[in-house]
C-alpha cells in the first residue's frame, strides 16, 4: 500500500514541480474537473513529423519482420458457438453506434450519453469472442476483477486528463453547458471503460498466435544489475514527468511513456515481477500484444468519437496533419505504449494475473 501511495504522489507531484521550476501558476493545473480549452500548438513541421515517426517505425519493424518470417503457429484453437449474450451485446453495440452518430433531433439527448453504453457493448462482445475461443473470459470467470478494473480505470484516465492540463493536446466539444459536477459524473462513466476494454482486448489477442508467433523466444534482455537499471528507469521516468510542464510543446509524447517507465521501475526496484520480466527469457508477447490491444482500442475510440457529440478534438504540436478520424496519423503511435501502460497499472494496483501467466499457451 505504501509503495502504491508513493507512486501516486510521484505521478501527480512531479509535473507540478516542473511547473514551479519555470514559474507557472499551479492553480491552472489544480482545477477540478480539469476542463481544457482549444489551444493552438506549434504548426505542422516535416522535421518534427519525421523525428516523431522514427520512434514507432524503428520500434515496430523488428517485431513485424520476425513475426512474418516465423510463418505462423503449428496449430489453432478449437471454436465454440458464439454465446447468446455476445449476440445481444453485438446488436446493442450496433444500435448505440447508430444513435451516437445520428443527427436526428429525436436522438439528440440520447446520443449525449451513448458513448459509455457503446463501450460496455464492446467489452461484452470482446469477452464473448474470448469465451468462444477459450471457454473463459473476464466477464464469465473473473467478474470481480473486471468490476475492479472499471473503478481503477476511472481514476486512471482522470490522471491523464490531469496530465493534459500541462500539454493541452486535446479538448472536448459539447460540454460547455455542464456544471463541474455534471461534467465529472458524465466523464467518469466513459473513463471507467478504458482498462476493461484494453485488458479484455489483450486477453483476446493473446489467443491469436499468428499475431505474436516468432517473438515468444526472441531477443533476451538480461541486465547484470537489474536494480541499477530500475533506478535509472525511475530517474528517467521522473525526469520525463517533470519536464512535460517545462517543455510541453516538445516533450508531450512523454505523457504516454513517462508514467509507464516510472511505475514499472518502482515495481522492479522492489524486486517484483513486471510486464517486462518475461524479456529476460526473450518473451516479448506481453509487451507486443498489450501494444496491439491499445492500438486496436484506440482505433475504435477515434472512430466512434468521430461522429459522436460530445467529442474530443486534438491539437498536437508539429504533427497535426494526415488525420484518421479526429486523430493525426502519428497520434496513433501513442496507443502502443498506452496499451502496455494499461497492463502495468492493472498489475501494480490490482495484482492482475496477467504477467504471471504470460508464458502459458492459450
Amino acid at each position: 500500500m505504501l509503495l502504491r501511495l508513493v507512486v501516486g504522489v510521484l505521478l501527480l507531484g512531479l509535473p507540478l514541480v516542473g511547473a514551479l521550476i519555470v514559474g507557472l501558476p499551479l492553480a491552472r493545473y489544480l482545477e477540478f474537473p480539469p476542463i481544457t480549452h482549444p489551444t493552438v500548438g506549434a504548426p505542422f513541421s516535416w522535421t518534427a513529423f519525421c523525428i516523431v515517426a522514427t520512434v514507432p517505425v524503428v520500434t515496430v519493424i523488428p517485431f513485424l519482420w520476425r513475426i512474418l518470417r516465423a510463418g505462423g503457429p503449428p496449430r489453432c484453437l478449437p471454436m465454440r458457438s458464439f454465446p447468446w449474450w455476445g449476440m445481444v451485446a453485438l446488436l446493442w453495440t450496433g444500435i448505440l453506434w447508430m444513435v451516437a452518430w445520428s443527427t436526428l433531433p429525436i436522438a439528440t439527448e440520447i446520443r449525449r450519453f451513448s458513448f459509455t453504453p457503446l463501450w460496455f457493448g464492446y467489452i461484452v462482445v470482446v469477452n464473448a469472442l474470448l469465451w468462444r475461443r477459450t471457454g473463459s473470459s473476464l466477464l464469465t470467470h473473473q467478474p470481480r476483477f473486471l468490476a475492479k478494473l472499471f473503478v481503477l480505470s476511472a481514476a486512471f484516465w482522470w490522471f491523464f486528463e490531469y496530465l493534459n492540463r500541462f500539454v493541452q493536446n486535446w479538448y472536448y466539444q459539447g460540454i460547455e453547458q455542464y456544471t463541474p459536477v455534471e461534467y465529472f459524473l458524465t466523464a467518469t462513466l466513459p473513463f471507467s471503460t478504458v482498462l476493461p476494454a484494453v485488458l479484455s482486448t489483450y486477453r483476446l489477442l493473446r489467443t491469436y498466435p499468428r499475431l505474436w508467433w516468432g517473438i515468444q523466444d526472441a531477443w533476451r534482455l538480461s541486465p547484470k544489475q537489474p536494480r541499477s537499471l530500475g533506478m535509472l528507469a525511475l530517474l528517467l521516468g521522473s525526469l520525463g514527468l517533470l519536464c512535460i510542464a517545462v517543455f510541453p510543446q516538445q516533450l508531450y509524447p512523454l505523457v504516454w511513456v513517462a508514467p509507464l517507465v516510472l511505475v514499472a521501475a518502482v515495481r522492479a526496484i522492489a524486486g517484483k515481477t513486471t510486464v517486462f520480466s518475461p524479456l529476460t527469457r526473450g518473451d516479448w508477447r506481453p509487451v507486443w500484444v498489450a501494444a496491439l490491444a491499445g492500438l486496436l482500442c484506440g482505433f475504435f475510440w477515434e472512430m466512434w468519437n468521430w461522429g459522436s457529440f460530445p467529442r474530443w478534438v486534438y491539437s498536437v504540436p508539429g504533427v497535426q496533419r494526415f488525420h484518421v478520424f479526429e486523430m493525426p496519423l502519428l497520434g496513433y503511435a501513442g496507443y502502443l505504449p498506452f496499451g502496455v501502460e494499461c497492463l502495468v497499472v492493472a498489475h501494480f494496483y490490482l495484482s492482475t494475473p496477467f504477467p504471471e501467466d504470460l508464458d502459458a499457451d492459450e
